[in-house]
């Protein structure tokens, strides 16, 4: 993980004070539910350990791997490599009754060099509880290379606000170059023009949403590029990605609802709880960029205090890096569709464990990696365009502009 998306993430903590998908800070999804019936938070350390740590970079090759509970039993592991874009399952085993997971493959003894790494952990504790957590890290790279890390994967169905995203390992001094590097094409065409954010960070998007059925080759001539004085780029690789239907959902914080339309027409209203007064949720679009089946949720890592700490929050969309995502929520009561009641995100009544028949697990199962969630009558600000996918809060004219941002 570059340390752009880290200072993104910080940044978003901050302003999630006022709160609003990298959240992945602590090695917890970072929502803002109101989660006051839930005591007092532990350290994700107390109840599932990841080794290495969350949002560690330049693991070596030969690092230790592993995911352990020091009380009850691991239910599940989920573990995904990434690297160049292109997505794969890393198989492990269960060792000592369930309370340690270990890779088994190739993973087993050396990790892959200038890979992602993220971890979807369950446990049930000693008292018979579901706990979560979800951490990244990354491997080492050689000094004298750079890499890119693509958003979306490669061959991915992404929806119609989906933004191409290239975090890099390290500054980029030599921008122009890096990005005369990167073509992206459209079929049928469309203009894609960048926007960098800093030195470690270009996104790349066209002038509106993608049209349905649009297939999208991104390719990354990148080997032998002098990014930066003395380091050079690894990689010449080829990405591709196809858009599906649009679906774009307007979530109105003063109504209480989200309108879910599908290549236009409206297919529900869904009652919802946003964001109290003091902590209201963003205004503006943001892109889904991360699905989660269950999290753990702590507001400690998102620069709030002890208020909840969430072990199993199902359904979890996430919205920005700095930690708002559009969740289920099983302990809300009455509040959906007459009160705000979260820290910043947006909830829908969901049950524990989480259902296909509550309006979080409905619009779960018809949702995608690229779908577009904008939220009006707030009162708060519009979200930044680096927190997240949030490019589209930037007008054309903004976005082509080298000032404008970044």
């Amino acid at each position: 993980m570059s340390r752009a998306v880290r200072r993104a993430r910080r940044a978003g903590a901050t302003l999630a004070a006022v709160l609003t998908w990298a959240g992945l800070l602590g090695g917890l999804a970072g929502c803002d539910s109101a989660g006051e019936m839930l005591g007092k938070p532990r350290s994700p350390d107390d109840l599932i350990r990841v080794t290495p740590k969350d949002t560690a970079e330049g693991v070596k090759r030969d690092g230790k791997f592993q995911v352990e509970v020091p009380e009850g039993r691991l239910e599940s592991v989920k573990v995904v490599k990434v690297q160049d874009a292109q997505r794969e399952r890393v198989t492990g085993r269960f060792e000592h009754d369930r309370t340690r997971w270990r890779p088994t493959g190739e993973d087993a003894d050396r990790l892959t060099l200038a890979a992602k790494y993220t971890v979807d952990a369950v446990a049930v504790d000693g008292h018979g509880r579901r706990v979560a957590r979800h951490t990244t890290f990354t491997t080492s790279v050689p000094d004298e290379r750079f890499v890119g890390y693509v958003t979306p994967e490669n061959r991915s169905t992404v929806g119609t606000g989906m933004i191409v995203r290239i975090d890099f390992n390290r500054e980029i001094d030599h921008r122009a170059a890096v990005q005369r590097a990167i073509r992206i094409t459209a079929d049928p065409p469309v203009e894609v023009a960048p926007h960098w954010f800093g030195k470690e960070r270009v996104d790349f998007r066209p002038e509106h949403y993608w049209k349905p059925g649009t297939k999208v080759t991104v390719d990354l001539g990148l080997r032998d590029v002098e990014g930066a004085p003395g380091v050079y780029g690894l990689q010449h690789k080829t990405f591709s990605f196809t858009v599906g239907r649009s679906q774009v959902s307007v979530v109105d914080a003063a109504a209480h609802t989200m309108e879910v339309r599908r290549d236009g027409a409206l297919l529900e209203t869904l009652p919802i709880t946003a964001g109290a007064p003091g902590r209201a949720t963003y205004n503006g679009k943001m892109v889904v960029s991360e699905m989660l089946d269950v999290t753990r949720m702590n507001s400690r890592t998102v620069g709030f205090g002890g208020e909840y700490d969430i072990p199993d929050v199902p359904h979890a969309i996430r919205l920005t890096d700095s930690g708002t995502f559009l969740h289920g929520n099983y302990w809300g009561g009455r509040v959906f569709g007459s009160v705000n009641s979260s820290h910043g995100c947006i909830g829908l009544r969901d049950v524990k464990g989480g259902s296909s028949r509550t309006p979080a697990g409905w619009f779960y199962d018809r949702t995608l990696v690229g779908d577009v969630v904008e939220v009006k009558n707030s009162k708060d600000r519009t979200v930044a365009p680096d927190n997240g996918l949030g490019g589209w809060n930037l007008t054309w004219k903004q976005w082509r502009s080298p000032d404008s941002h970044g």
